[in-house]
């Protein structure tokens, strides 16, 4: 093939308890990607979007991804990328990973698919270094994979699949931004033994609940009592939303990834509508503009367009 074209998912990270471990990929939003090979050497970025990212390759985040690819192979010919962007940079929603896993999916595709899924993961992660300072894959394993996904181990790329029963997914962007790197820079360096034992009886209650099709501990589960009470002062009307939100029957939520962005689960579409309802009325209240998504679990990654 001479190009290719892919949609890459937005992804919730954390999902409450689960930091950096705990990664679920989403039908809606989506990135679209096109790659062509070109002969001259070097990636030349084109962006469809109004977001004004860098077209230089050596500081977007595709463009690094791309770049530990090839390098990999010793790869001497170039690429012309193209990317339309929908999930918005600073979102909380994975845009950074959407953008790294896209890439590297596609140029594997292009190129007789040299690296297995791990490895790819591995390449994008460049990108999310570029992005937030740190090696995490919490967003870029559902993104390649799909569906919801606990690493075990980042260095040894430990990725364990995980059951999960229907769920509809409400998010609200509030249209401010919070850098990733900054949100990670705030996080508590210790924390108490009593928090720890109790988030880490919340991941495995989490974890089975999913597994079991319990949609009670999954409720039970979804709490945070190390993360969010920090990370949730960056974000206006957040706990407000959250209440609400709960009043209305979701089984329960919180901060996307780093934020803004909010995320509860929803047994049924019925509910999930009026949490989304229950988050508007929350920004329109306190006048900060916002996007809203209500979605369901992508089975797949990273796909093809034809």
């Amino acid at each position: 093939m001479h190009s290719i074209k892919v949609k890459s998912p937005a992804t919730l990270s954390n999902l409450c308890c689960g930091f950096d471990i705990l990664g679920m990929a989403l039908n809606e939003p989506y990135d679209i990607i096109e790659l062509i090979k070109k002969e001259e050497s070097g990636i030349l970025i084109k962006h469809k979007d109004s977001y004004q990212l860098p077209a230089d390759p050596k500081v977007n985040i595709s463009g690094v991804a791309l770049q530990a690819m090839m390098d990999s192979l010793n790869y001497e010919q170039g690429f012309e990328l193209v990317i339309d962007k929908k999930i918005k940079p600073g979102s909380g929603i994975g845009s950074s990973a959407a953008s790294a896993a896209g890439v590297v999916v596609a140029a594997n595709e292009l190129l007789g698919k040299p690296f297995n899924k791990k490895q790819l993961i591995s390449f994008a992660m460049e990108g999310e270094v570029l992005a937030s300072g740190s090696r995490h894959a919490d967003n870029l394993a559902p993104c390649i994979y799909g569906g919801l996904v606990l690493i075990r181990d980042t260095p040894s790329m430990d990725i364990i699949f995980l059951n999960i029963p229907p769920l509809f997914i409400t998010i609200i962007h509030p249209q401010i931004e919070i850098k990733t790197s900054y949100a990670r820079e705030i996080l508590p360096k210790e924390i108490s033994l009593k928090n720890a034992v109790t988030q880490w009886a919340n991941v495995a209650g989490l974890v089975s609940g999913f597994m079991k099709n319990d949609y009670e501990l999954i409720q039970r589960s979804l709490q945070d009592v190390i993360v969010e009470p920090v990370r949730s002062k960056l974000i206006p009307g957040f706990d407000d939303a959250k209440c609400k939100c709960l009043d209305a029957g979701a089984l329960g939520g919180g901060i996307s990834g780093s934020g803004p962005s909010l995320f509860m689960l929803s047994e049924t579409e019925a509910i999930a509508r009026l949490v989304e309802n229950e988050m508007k009325s929350v920004y329109n209240q306190i006048g900060i503009d916002y996007k809203t998504y209500v979605t369901t679990v992508a089975n797949n990654g990273v796909e093809l367009i034809k």
